[in-house]
C-alpha cells in the first residue's frame, strides 16, 4: 500500500480515474455526495447510479452484483452512508472474483479517519475537509494498492469556481432538474501539503475532542428523541440522523428558531444520471442530519430536541 495526500479527497479520486484511463462505466451509490459524480464528469469517466438497500441504507449489493455479472464494469465506489463504518468485505471479494480488473474504491470520507487500512479495496479514501469528523479545513488521503496508478496531476485552480459548481448542483437537486456539467477550474489538486507524519498527528490530535463533543451531544439526542425516529447508533457519529415523514416542517421550525440542521444526501438518480432510485429517494425525503460537532453546543441540542418533539406532535395531529 502507498499513501496518497491531496488538498481534497476528490483530487485523489480524479487522479485515480485519469491514471486508469478508464472508458468503462463505474457504479456509484445513488445517495453519494454530488461532488463525486461531478469528479467523474470532470475526468470524463462514465458512471451509473445504483439504488441503496432499505435494510442497510448502503449501496444495494445485489443490484450492483447483477450489473457486474451482466457487463464489463470499470470500477465500483462504495460509500459509507452517514459514516457507518461497517464494510462488506465478502462483497468486495466476490466482485473481485467476478472481475479481477475492476477497481474498488472504499469511500470512507464520512467515517472516523484511520491509519491502518480497514478494507481490502484497491483504494481506501478519507477526508479531513469541511464538515468531516476531523475538520482541518482541507486535506484528503488514501491508502492505494501499489499496482493501482495514481499519477500526480496539476490542474489550474480558480477558488471562485468551486462555490459556483456547488450552487449549480444544489439548484438542480432542489428543483429536481438534470444537472448540466460545464467544465471549469473548480478542483484544487495542488497546495503545500503537510508532511505525512505531521498531518497524521494533526488528525489524531483533533480526533479526540471531536469524538468527545459528538458523544456529549448525541447523549442528549438519544435521551430526548423517540427511538423510532433515530437511525441505529452506527450511523450517528458524523451527525445524528433522524427520519421523519414531516421533515420539511421540522426543518423550517429548526431554522425559524435560529438553529440549523442539514438534509443529506439526495438521490442523484435522474439528476446526474438516467434511471431512478426509489429507496434512496425515500430516505432523502425523510432524513434530517442534526449537528453534533463544534458548530453546536448542548443547549442548542436540547432546544433542537424540543422543536422536533413539538413538530412530531403536530405531524401526528395533521396525519389523523
Amino acid at each position: 500500500m502507498k499513501i496518497i495526500q491531496a488538498p481534497r479527497a476528490s483530487a485523489i479520486l480524479y487522479r485515480l480515474l485519469v491514471g486508469k484511463k478508464e472508458t468503462k462505466t463505474w457504479l456509484l451509490p445513488a445517495n453519494i455526495c454530488p461532488i463525486v459524480p461531478i469528479t467523474f464528469m470532470k475526468a470524463r469517466v462514465p458512471f451509473e447510479l445504483v439504488d441503496i438497500s432499505a435494510m442497510t441504507l448502503h449501496m444495494d449489493l445485489e443490484q450492483a452484483e447483477a450489473l457486474i455479472r451482466k457487463r464489463p464494469v470499470g470500477g465500483l465506489l462504495y460509500a459509507h452512508t452517514y459514516g457507518d463504518p461497517q464494510t462488506p468485505h465478502d462483497f468486495f471479494e466476490l466482485v473481485k472474483s467476478i472481475n479481477p480488473e475492476l477497481t474498488l474504491i472504499d469511500d470512507r470520507c464520512l467515517c472516523i479517519p484511520e491509519f491502518e487500512t480497514p478494507s481490502s479495496a484497491d483504494v481506501v479514501l478519507y477526508s479531513t475537509g469541511y464538515a468531516k469528523i476531523v475538520e482541518l479545513g482541507s486535506g484528503g488521503y488514501a491508502f492505494v494498492k501499489d499496482a493501482t496508478s495514481c499519477p500526480n496531476i496539476s490542474l489550474e485552480f480558480d477558488p471562485e469556481q468551486h462555490p459556483q459548481i456547488e450552487n449549480s448542483y444544489k439548484h438542480a437537486i432542489q428543483n429536481g432538474t438534470r444537472f448540466n456539467y460545464v467544465d471549469s477550474s473548480w478542483l484544487q489538486t495542488d497546495s503545500a501539503l503537510p508532511e505525512w507524519n505531521k498531518y497524521r498527528q494533526q488528525v489524531e490530535d483533533a480526533l479526540k475532542p471531536s469524538l468527545a463533543q459528538r458523544a456529549a451531544i448525541n447523549k442528549i439526542y438519544f435521551s430526548n428523541l423517540p427511538e423510532e425516529i433515530c437511525l441505529p447508533q452506527n450511523f450517528q457519529t458524523w451527525r445524528f440522523n433522524i427520519r421523519l415523514p414531516y421533515k420539511e416542517q421540522t426543518l423550517k421550525a429548526i431554522f425559524a428558531a435560529g438553529l440549523f440542521a442539514s438534509s443529506h444526501y439526495a438521490s442523484l438518480a435522474g439528476i446526474m444520471s438516467d434511471g431512478s432510485a426509489p429507496v434512496a429517494g425515500a430516505l432523502a425525503g425523510e432524513v434530517i442530519n442534526l449537528f453534533n460537532d463544534h458548530h453546536f453546543d448542548e443547549q442548542m441540542a436540547e432546544q433542537t430536541c424540543e422543536i422536533i418533539l413539538n413538530a412530531k406532535s403536530m405531524g401526528m395531529v395533521e396525519s389523523l
